[in-house]
């Protein structure tokens, strides 16, 4: 099976790399959390649709909102100074990355969108946008998640099933990962 994630052919500058994490950040966040959700919303109220509210739902929504991307920026961060690479397939990290948020849950990106399109859903209290997160989870388990663990396994095979046997996909451990001790042979 062909890598779908490719490391650049070079490594660039550290400050390169940051760069480019954050132009991605900032067009996955105008995509899929603004233009998707303004399209759903905007749909909702054209059919008549109803939406929720409760007490305290924009403070929640915000909240979530910052934390998801809290979380998300800093994953990108630990990915550029860590692995030498973004979150895009055709600039992937070259080394696997095992640190920050990386270190307690598989896939702090995809938990840090998903929390962000939840936040958005609640603010505005919709329920299509709601149907949509949860539609991006599926997708995302069940079709990308299988596609980077394959291609991480290709190109980090010892280090990455080490790590996917200790460190949970969607639900953080208390108790970080901790890398192998490789043990040096014996001169005897």
């Amino acid at each position: 099976m062909k890598m779908f994630f490719v490391p650049a052919a070079e490594e660039s500058p550290l400050w390169w790399i940051l760069l480019k994490i954050l132009f991605q950040t900032v067009i996955f966040w105008c995509l899929f959390l603004f233009v998707i959700p303004a399209g759903l919303i905007w749909l909702e109220s054209f059919f008549g649709g109803n939406r929720f509210h409760f007490t305290g739902q924009h403070l929640l929504g915000m909240t979530l909102f910052v934390l998801g991307g809290s979380l998300g920026l800093t994953s990108g961060a630990m990915m550029g100074i860590y692995g030498r690479g973004t979150p895009l397939p055709l600039d992937a990290a070259r080394r696997l990355v095992v640190v920050g948020p990386y270190r307690y849950v598989r896939n702090p990106m995809a938990i840090a969108g998903l929390t962000q399109g939840l936040a958005v859903a609640l603010y505005f209290g919709s329920w299509l946008t709601i149907i949509y997160v949860i539609t991006g989870f599926f997708l995302w388990n069940y079709y990308v998640r299988p596609i980077e663990e394959q291609d991480l396994l290709q190109r980090f095979p010892d280090d990455y099933s080490a790590y996917r046997s200790t460190i949970r996909c969607w639900i953080p451990c208390w108790r970080g990962y901790q890398r192998p001790v490789k043990r040096l042979p014996d001169r005897n």
